[in-house]
């Protein structure tokens, strides 16, 4: 939680303890100007890192967030939806579409990530996840390869790798990987290696 500031730290260890602050930074969340929703979203997700169960209740503001044109509000949300799914992954289904939206977002690199990374977290929980979100994890590697946050991509795909997937999805991320493997360079090479033989 180092990327935190004192300030927001402070505001998510109230929320844990105090249900009226944890209300009232949701509704800010909901229904605040666009600072004041980043500034939400922001705790929220500092609360999730630490007690991702404290904010389940919210899950649908979450979902709902995921359409406000800030970038930063959309990417904190998908940081706490992926810790969602360890908690409870049917809060998480309607966010889908959101998380699409924000894979392909042109104008932001941590959206991406923030996307793929709850793609493949929801993703990896059973084999009927994995074919619901594979053809956009599939895109995703395909338009953001090369791109600067590819590399920590890769880390939520080694995850998916191990997850409960169909063989489908495992044959065909197998065969997208397989020319990296065989052909990149340092860490994208060990990364797509490590991604085949998991699969294997």
């Amino acid at each position: 939680m180092a990327e935190y500031s004192e300030t927001v730290l402070n505001l998510a260890t109230s929320c844990v303890s105090d249900h009226e602050t944890l209300d009232k930074i949701a509704d800010a969340l909901a229904n605040g100007t666009r600072r004041s929703r980043q500034q939400a979203a922001q705790v929220l997700a500092a609360v999730s890192h630490s007690n991702a169960a404290a904010v389940s209740g919210y899950s649908q503001i979450f979902v709902d967030s995921l359409s406000r044109p800030e970038a930063q509000t959309r990417w904190e949300c998908l940081d706490v939806l992926t810790r969602l799914c360890d908690v409870d992954a049917s809060l998480c289904i309607d966010a889908i579409d959101g998380a699409e939206n924000a894979l392909f977002d042109e104008e932001s690199g941590p959206l991406h990530l923030a996307a793929m990374r709850f793609l493949c977290k929801f993703g990896a929980i059973s084999e009927q996840n994995s074919e619901r979100v594979w053809p956009l994890v599939d895109e995703g590697i395909q338009c953001w390869h090369g791109d600067l946050e590819f590399q920590d991509m890769l880390n939520s795909l080694v995850d998916f790798s191990t997850g409960h997937l169909s063989e489908p999805v495992k044959s065909e991320l197998a065969e997208r990987m397989l020319f990296d493997s065989k052909n990149g360079r340092g860490a994208l090479r060990r990364k797509a290696t490590t991604i085949v033989e998991n699969l294997s």
